[in-house]
């Protein structure tokens, strides 16, 4: 069996507002090997960012409400403190942030913020440091790295800012990466090097992903299970093959109806799910996802548990609908065709 590296149990972050609570993760639940890429989607608002975060750490404040565990290797990273956290943080766990620009700082020359981030977790001179930077540049492709190390972020395209972002989380060979929206504001052809770079990294480094995105069609080829969250909860848990051939969440429809398909006649536009995300602070009654779905009847406005419904091992969702109904129906909401409500 391959090495268990992570154990997200019942995982609950809520942030104290002059407004209310803000239950931004509520009870998220899963685990990570060694070798394995899960991916994370939704749109925004759902909690992936906050999950992510929440593991590095990085959301500790005087208004912020934690429940459930974030075990790394058996450490609770919930309970420790700050300056042993530092101790996992980059060295242990390594995040890419959404926006390469302003993670990287714009008046430091990006080798020196390589060489910063191998000196505040390995013992190691500057010159040694910066031999690493050039060859983490190298790795993630950039070209000319010897003399790239010197440039400052606004010399680099946005392709080669997300690679140097890369090549920083890398720094210390973490166990685990976690990639935030990767992709974002990159064209096509970029998304996919980026893609194709962090799974070929994931097997050089024998490292875990945890890559978070809010379009299923990045995590499509790199995946080996897939978490849909939606307001602040998981929604349906699958397989990747699983979750694309067989999905059972309403919410993971329109999210399937909105990439472009080369298998299927061309729409005249994609699908988009109507309505907005809800509150997080007044969340509806019963299925969070009932106000936006086209198939919501009496019995959503009870709460439904994630639990396994279908005959996959490990497919969980949140549906009350029956199964053979979702089947019958699923496809004309995905390929973007008007549905009728149950």
């Amino acid at each position: 069996m391959a090495e268990r590296l992570l154990d997200v149990e019942d995982l609950s972050v809520h942030f104290a507002t002059e407004d209310g609570l803000v239950r931004a993760v509520d009870g998220v639940s899963f685990e990570l090997e060694r070798g394995q890429v899960l991916g994370i989607v939704g749109e925004s608002g759902s909690g992936k960012s906050v999950t992510a975060m929440t593991i590095m750490g990085l959301t500790r404040g005087v208004n912020a409400r934690f429940g459930g565990s974030v075990s790394y290797q058996g450490k609770d990273l919930l309970k420790i403190s700050d300056t042993e956290m530092q101790q996992y943080r980059g060295n242990e766990i390594g995040m890419i942030f959404q926006d390469p620009m302003t993670s990287l700082n714009p008046v430091y020359r990006v080798g020196e913020q390589i060489v910063e981030a191998i000196q505040a977790h390995e013992h190691v001179d500057k010159r040694g440091a910066r031999r690493r930077a050039v060859e983490l540049l190298r790795e993630v492709g950039i070209p000319n790295p010897e003399s790239r190390v010197d440039d400052f972020p606004h010399q680099f395209s946005g392709g080669m800012r997300q690679r140097a972002m890369i090549a920083m989380a890398l720094s210390c060979n973490p166990a685990i990466l976690i990639a935030d929206e990767p992709t974002t504001a990159l064209d096509v052809t970029i998304q996919a090097q980026i893609v194709e770079l962090i799974g070929r990294l994931k097997d050089d480094f024998n490292s875990a992903v945890i890559m978070i995105t809010h379009d299923l069609g990045v995590v499509a080829d790199i995946a080996d299970e897939i978490l849909v969250m939606y307001a602040g909860r998981v929604v349906e848990r699958a397989q990747t093959r699983d979750l694309f051939y067989d999905p059972q969440m309403p919410y993971t429809w329109g999210l399937l109806g909105s990439i472009p398909r080369l298998d299927r006649p061309r729409p005249e536009r994609l699908y988009s799910i109507k309505g907005t995300p809800p509150s997080l602070i007044n969340a509806p009654k019963g299925c969070k996802f009932r106000p936006r779905c086209p198939h919501a009847f009496d019995k959503c406005m009870d709460e439904p548990r994630l639990e396994q419904r279908v005959e996959a091992h490990g497919h969980l969702d949140r549906c009350w609908l029956d199964v053979e109904f979702k089947r019958a129906h699923r496809d004309r909401m995905i390929s973007g065709e008007t549905t009728e409500a149950a």
